[in-house]
């Protein structure tokens, strides 16, 4: 498995980091560039992806960037981990489905390693966390597959500001909420990207022919 792993210490902005994933998608669909997994941040910034509703945007003043991942809206800013990658399935399993349920499980055992239990839900595609009874979301996922390569990726709430989700439906869901790993546990989340990337190498295993 030769994967290129890259990781953005400063804030990256949005476009240009979806130029260059979907640079590198064409590359590897010429098998000409490796695949990748990208940690970073992004600068503040909505995104909506190919099913939302305008209905989802409750501040009508706020920008909203248009994208090509599956999805509704969301917010990625400071203190969020984003773990894009691009993932040639042509010579894996071709299954969608399984290549969400790695997403899922890669975040939820990554999670469990620091003592946090969160659940993917079928209905309501993301990572939850059971807050007393209440669920909330502290990762969502947005992928795209163009010709069996996957990218785009999910982000992960660390110690974002969670004041920006007032401003949307975030991916259209109305009873639900939003949370970061900050709220839920004081363990220091440093090296978390470290262990996502580990877990969600191992997890593609599963997907070998």
């Amino acid at each position: 498995m030769n994967i290129e792993i890259k990781k953005s210490t400063k804030p990256v902005n949005y476009k240009d980091a979806i130029t260059e994933l979907e640079d590198r998608l064409k590359l590897v669909s010429i098998n000409k560039g490796k695949e990748l997994i990208w940690v970073l941040e992004h600068e503040p910034v909505f995104t909506a992806g190919s099913n939302y509703s305008k209905d989802d945007i409750l501040d009508k003043s706020v920008n909203i960037q248009e994208t090509n991942r599956g999805g509704k809206i969301t917010y990625h800013g400071p203190g969020q981990l984003v773990f894009y990658f691009v993932i040639d399935l042509r010579n894996r399993k071709k299954d969608i489905r399984k290549f969400i349920s790695i997403i899922e499980d890669t975040i939820v055992q990554t999670l469990q390693q620091f003592k946090i239990e969160s659940h993917a839900d079928r209905k309501n595609v993301g990572i939850w966390f059971n807050n007393n009874g209440k669920l909330e979301k502290v990762a969502a996922i947005g992928v795209r597959v163009s010709r069996w390569i996957a990218y785009h990726g999910f982000s992960l709430n660390i110690n974002n500001s969670l004041d920006p989700y007032s401003k949307i439906i975030p991916c259209g869901i109305t009873d639900k909420g939003v949370t970061n790993l900050e709220k839920i546990s004081t363990l220091n989340f440093n090296k978390i990207d470290e262990v996502l990337i580990e877990k969600f190498i191992l997890n593609l295993k599963n997907l070998n022919v």
